[in-house]
C-alpha cells in the first residue's frame, strides 16, 4: 500500500517543514494559539483525504505534481523568511 506515495516522499517531508514554519509564523503574529491549532488541525484533515484520493487519481503525473508542489514550498518558505528577517 506504501509504494504508491513513495514518489511523492519529499515533497510530504518538506511540505511537513514548511507547515511548521508557517504555524510559528502565525504564533509570532500574535494569532490566537487555539485557533490556529483548530485550523491546522482542519488543514492536515483536509491535505490527507486530498492527498489519500488524489495519489490514487494522479499518479501518473507524479513528476509535475512534485515540481509544482516543491515549487510552492519553496516560495512559502521564502516568504516566511524573508518576512522573519524584515521583523514584520
Amino acid at each position: 500500500m506504501l509504494e504508491q506515495y513513495l514518489p511523492f516522499v519529499a515533497l510530504i517531508v518538506f511540505g511537513n517543514i514548511e507547515n511548521l514554519v508557517l504555524s510559528s509564523q502565525g504564533v509570532v503574529a500574535g494569532v490566537n494559539p487555539v485557533k490556529l491549532g483548530i485550523a491546522s488541525f482542519i488543514c492536515v484533515g483536509m491535505w490527507l483525504a486530498i492527498g489519500t484520493f488524489g495519489t490514487q487519481l494522479l499518479i501518473n503525473y507524479v513528476d509535475f505534481i512534485n515540481f509544482i508542489g516543491g515549487a510552492a514550498i519553496l516560495i512559502l518558505g521564502a516568504q516566511a523568511m524573508i518576512t522573519s528577517i524584515r521583523g514584520e
